[in-house]
């Protein structure tokens, strides 16, 4: 009787010992789209941010903390975002980074607020995401009224004065499409076409039909790539040459898949493509990543943006204590200029990144993404 109360007392002080050990771990929650439309997206984004948390504990960890990544699938929708949230939020996070499209981020805002766990969103730009007064919201990409007055002037630039606006009612798509309008109307250009595709659908000749009666010198498309992409070549399948911009939401090289030879000249505003990148850290992120996956690179900047985020959440973690109103006080307070992976950026007291970072694209001959202005 005494031995097996003897190694029952073992076990427990094993079991507290391991428990005590796995609660030192800092638990770090990514939230992307490994499965739906946007995986590539997804998929890059588990790539980086592993690879990034595998450097972080190689090199002793977080004050002696090593990082325990929880990854949860929220499938680009809405109600699958939610769900993913939930599970995070009950693992015990410190923080989530993630997720791609405004929609899907939205849907689980209020959850990480009610539970006092910062987020850190990558792909999602819509205005009212930041200005909600949420204490522990951030993003490491660009609102869409900036992007808007961007995209604006590049087009009065290009000397284009009748253009048609798609969108594809989406809260990302919605939000650029009418801060783009605004502007445009602003800079006297006429905007002769708005209206909405429905996405995932297999024929828009019906709706560039429509768009072509109304003969713009110039489509601006302000949703995602797959859209874009069928556009450009049923566009070119009709023998129609009007000349197409996109938002940010295009810069992916699952475009040119989609496209084909149709993508050629066509233009896009969006933070810098890979090989664009300045800083330091940016290409060593890009080394370090080819050195990783056999030489290849992330499809999009979308995707690099969450180690944007995981980097500025290493940092205040490493500065402050784990909970979310220290690393939000610091994040909006005391991280100042950073120089990430993408560029030297800050936050604003509400959470949203501050720094130049958009440059005018365009597709060329061979299928690369240069740089136009």
């Amino acid at each position: 009787m005494k031995k097996i109360t003897w190694f029952a007392f073992l076990g427990l002080c094993l079991f507290a010992w391991t428990g005590a050990a796995f609660a030192e771990n800092i638990k770090i929650g990514l939230m992307c789209p490994l499965t739906g439309g946007w995986t590539s997206e997804g998929k890059d984004m588990e790539r980086i941010v592993s690879l990034l948390a595998e450097e972080v504990n190689k090199n002793g960890g977080i004050n002696g903390k090593q990082i325990e990544l929880v990854i949860e699938d929220d499938a680009g929708d809405p109600r699958s975002a939610a769900l993913a949230a939930q599970k995070l939020a009950s693992n015990e996070v410190v923080a989530v980074i993630g997720t791609y499209g405004s929609a899907v981020t939205e849907a689980t805002q209020n959850i990480y607020d009610e539970s006092e766990i910062l987020q850190i969103g990558t792909g999602s730009t819509s205005v009212r995401l930041t200005e909600k007064g949420l204490d522990y919201f951030f993003r490491t990409c660009p609102r869409d009224d900036e992007q808007g007055i961007v995209a604006a002037r590049y087009i009065q630039k290009l000397g284009y004065k009748n253009v048609a606006i798609v969108h594809d009612n989406s809260s990302y798509s919605s939000g650029l499409a009418e801060e783009s309008r605004a502007e445009l109307e602003k800079l006297g250009i006429n905007v002769v076409f708005y209206d909405a595709l429905t996405p995932k659908e297999r024929d828009y000749s019906p709706i560039l039909t429509k768009i072509k009666a109304v003969n713009p010198d110039l489509i601006f498309f302000t949703a995602y790539y797959p859209e874009a992409g069928l556009l450009l070549r049923q566009k070119s399948e009709m023998g129609w040459d009007v000349p197409m911009i996109g938002g940010d939401a295009v810069n992916n090289l699952d475009l040119l898949k989609i496209a084909g030879k149709s993508a050629e000249g066509f233009l896009f505003v969006s933070p810098p493509v890979l090989k664009d990148f300045s800083t330091e850290q940016g290409k060593a992120f890009l080394n370090a990543y080819k050195a990783k996956y056999d030489d290849t690179l992330p499809q999009s900047v979308w995707a690099v943006l969450a180690g944007d985020a995981f980097n500025v959440l290493v940092e205040a973690l490493k500065n402050t204590e784990p909970d979310a109103e220290a690393l939000s006080a610091y994040l909006k307070n005391d991280l100042g200029e950073y120089e990430g992976i993408t560029g030297t950026f800050g936050f604003n007291q509400k959470g949203d990144r501050v720094g130049p970072l958009y440059r005018l694209y365009e597709v060329d001959k061979n299928g690369n993404f240069v740089i136009k202005e």
